[in-house]
């Protein structure tokens, strides 16, 4: 069981900064940080978590989604680690959803995102991986992804109208 890690908060530069790739899995300091990663995004309600939130710029991410507080409405996968991601195919197709941020706690925005995406990543084992993902998944493996590279969900947003606390997101999921 690995340890709960402090969560850089928007602002902090890291989260601006382009993550580098992994170069060798086997080192106990980054299986070490899996552990910890996946402590630290289970303890947080989290459905995803890229390494630069927890202060280290290494392209790893986290994606364990399941129903919690955040996401109820969250479909359930065994949380998986994916190590150097490629996003090797978007969808045209696109829908806008609300995403949050353990990064930007109490804000919620209206995010455009491909609804199908073909990733290929290492796994912690360093076997290559090569899958497809939709959906609220897809969403997520997509937020990840551009917090390795310096990017926040914020600007994706395309209207500022589109963005709303936290609270309200809960209020006006309830309503679904």
């Amino acid at each position: 069981m690995g340890k709960i890690l402090q969560i850089a908060q928007l602002g902090h530069p890291i989260l601006q900064e382009r993550a580098e790739e992994v170069t060798d899995i086997f080192d106990p300091s980054i299986q070490s940080l899996i552990d910890d990663m996946l402590t630290t995004t289970a303890d947080s309600n989290g459905v995803g978590l890229a390494a630069p939130q927890v202060y280290e710029l290494k392209r790893i991410i986290i994606v364990s989604s399941h129903p919690n507080a955040r996401y109820p409405y969250a479909p359930k996968m065994e949380p998986t680690a994916m190590i150097n991601p490629v996003i090797t195919w978007e969808s045209d197709e696109q829908n806008k959803e609300w995403e949050g941020c353990l990064s930007i706690p109490g804000i919620r925005g209206m995010v455009p995102r491909s609804t199908k995406i073909r990733i290929k990543y290492l796994d912690r084992d360093s076997h290559e991986i090569e899958t497809e993902y939709a959906d609220f998944i897809a969403r997520v493996v997509q937020h990840e992804c551009d917090h390795l590279n310096g990017i926040s969900f914020l600007e994706r947003v395309e209207n500022p109208k589109e963005l709303a606390s936290e609270k309200e997101f809960l209020k006006s999921i309830a309503k679904r």
